[in-house]
This record gives structure tokens, sequence and C-alpha cells, in this order.
């Protein structure tokens, strides 16, 4: 069935309307008729299962059928994620969409090649968050996930966010398997942590400054075994081992 997404201030009601460029797709790609079904989201936990009433012109009606509410997820996961060069973080926020990752945050290391102006980076997060809500279509997610506003490490470190579980994807000697902080924060608090984020550094990691300073704001070094990864790889890695270790099923 196909998926379409509707911002949650108009996904209510009845009636809803599918407009711009999701009722172009509607009716030039999908070809969709009157009568046909599909599932409406709105990125904030509903899913309407919903039958195509009326297209007219360069919209699209739809008639609800049932509603769904989906809670949030039980673990709101966050990746911290130096930006690579090219698209390649636009393939890292598709695979963390589809793996639940609540937040997203970019970051600007000092290893990072690419500098973004302000200007840029209203341009990037537009065609960042368009990215993400392909991606709750293609797989059916009910949230969508929050996609900051390029920072630096320091930047970052100084909003003192808090997360019960802070882990940094470490390529340096003495990073311990991340079963091992599961394991020791559920013996210490009797459940799974609520919140949890993920550092994953550029090309040949964080600089010895940004791993000190992420250390000394309380994160935990894990290790993502003998291989060096690709940064892609290594942001897919660490979300899988965080969604099947930590969501509730």
């Amino acid at each position: 069935m196909h998926r379409f997404y509707i911002p949650p201030e108009q996904c209510h009601g009845p009636l809803l309307l599918l407009t711009g460029s999701e009722a172009h797709h509607a009716q030039h790609v999908l070809r969709i008729r009157a009568g046909d079904r599909v599932v409406v989201l709105d990125g904030a936990g509903r899913q309407c299962s919903c039958e195509v009433r009326e297209i007219s012109g360069k919209k699209v009606c739809l008639q609800v059928i049932e509603e769904r509410l989906v809670p949030p997820p039980s673990c709101r996961m966050t990746l911290l994620q130096a930006l690579p060069k090219g698209k390649i973080f636009e393939d890292i926020i598709q695979k963390a969409t589809e793996l639940g990752v609540f937040r997203i945050v970019p970051l600007l290391s000092e290893h990072v090649v690419i500098r973004v102006s302000e200007r840029e980076a209203v341009a990037k997060a537009a065609k960042w968050r368009r990215v993400a809500i392909e991606a709750i279509k293609q797989c059916g997610a009910a949230w969508l996930p929050q996609i900051d506003a390029p920072l630096t490490v320091a930047q970052f470190l100084d909003r003192r966010d808090s997360f019960e579980l802070p882990l940094l994807a470490s390529l340096q000697p003495g990073s311990r398997h991340p079963r091992e902080y599961f394991v020791a924060f559920e013996t210490q608090h009797d459940r799974k942590p609520r919140t949890a984020c993920v550092w994953v550094g550029p090309e040949g990691d964080f600089t010895p400054q940004e791993t000190e300073a992420i250390v000394a704001a309380a994160g935990l070094p894990i290790t993502l075994g003998p291989l060096v990864l690709r940064v892609e790889t290594a942001a897919t890695y660490c979300l899988a081992i965080l969604n099947y270790e930590l969501q509730d099923r």
C-alpha cells in the first residue's frame, strides 16, 4: 500500500488533502485512482489508513478509514554524526530513519573537510528533512527524526544535553564492547535507558582534543570491532545495535 506524508498540523479530521509534491507523486507517478487505499503518516505518531475520495486539479482528497496512534520509541536514540563529504550524509539519514533514530545532529569536527555557511545550512536542512520523509514513507516508520542544524563538537557540548547512555564510537585502545555498558546500566537501574546517543566521527576519527572533551562530558568509548569502518557503516552499525538492544518489541 502506498504511503504519503502530511505534516501534523494538517493531518487531522475525517478528510485529508495531499497537495504539492505528494499530490503530484500520487497522480502522475503512482497514478492512484478514486477508491484506492493508501496510508498517510504525519511523522508524529499518527498513521491513517485512507481511501482516495476525489482527485481534483493539484489536490487529492482522502477519506480516513482508520487511525492509529503509535507511541514514541521506548528509547529515544540520537545520532551525533560528523558530516562526511558528498551525499554520504543523506544515506546515513535514510538508514538512521529506518533504524528508528529520534534525532540526528550533524557535527563539524576539526577533521571534517566541508564547511557550511548559515545560508547553506538552511538549504541543507530542508533537503535532509526531505530525505527523512522519503525514508519514513518507504519503511512505514511513524516518527520523523528531528534533524538539527550543523554544530561543532564544542557547541553541542555547550548545550549540555543529557542522555542516560552516551556512547562514543572510538578507534582508541581501551574502548569497551557496547554490551558491557548495556548490562551495567540495566544492572544499576533495573531497566533499559530511555535516552541514548552515539557519537560517530569523521574519517580519521575525532581529534584527540574532541575525544577528550566528549569523554569528559560522560561519553563512554565503545569499540566497533577490529576493522576500521567507513563512517556510513559505523553509523548504521551503532544504530542497529542500539535499536536491537534498547527498544521494546
